[in-house]
């Protein structure tokens, strides 16, 4: 068997790491990956939490801010690991609310590594018709004849016109 030197691999691998960790909330984010999109009168939030324990995830909500955590538990610690590219531990998300939600009626399903969460629109906020009332003025009719007499046109009118 031949192996190759490379004596910056190590070191390589450290930095990455190093800099990977740097930031809670980068890690969340390369942990959690989230989509988010409108359907009709609600919205759906799917976050891939591939490898977690279903029982470890936990949504909740506070105020206007909601918070998904959840725990990928680490593989034994008699193995010897040739790389560990996965992250593991605890991770938290937490989203701000806008006012235009039920915050009340949000529902979670996770299913296949994705929690799915669907957050409905606020009754007050959903797009509604208004109708316009008015006063408008009565319309009144014009009636009458016309001839023609010799290239020109005459009408006689009997009744009352409307200004437009």
């Amino acid at each position: 068997m031949v192996t190759r030197f490379d004596p910056f691999r190590d070191f390589d691998a450290l930095a990455s790491r190093l800099l990977n960790q740097a930031s809670d909330m980068g890690q969340a984010m390369r942990a959690m990956p989230i989509d988010l999109f409108r359907s009709g009168d609600h919205y759906v939030l799917l976050c891939d939490l591939p490898g977690v324990d279903p029982g470890s995830v936990d949504v909740g909500v506070d105020g206007r801010v909601l918070t998904i955590r959840a725990q990928r538990s680490t593989r034994g610690e008699d193995v010897e690991w040739l790389t560990q590219e996965r992250p593991t531990g605890t991770f938290v998300r937490q989203l701000t609310l806008g006012p235009g939600l039920d915050v009340e009626h949000i529902e979670a399903a996770y299913n296949d590594g994705v929690l799915s969460l669907t957050l409905p629109v606020a009754e007050q906020a959903k797009p509604r018709r208004i109708e316009v009332a008015g006063t408008a003025k009565p319309q009144q009719m014009i009636s009458g004849t016309a001839t023609e007499t010799g290239g020109e046109r005459s009408e006689a009118a009997s009744g009352r016109s409307t200004e437009s």
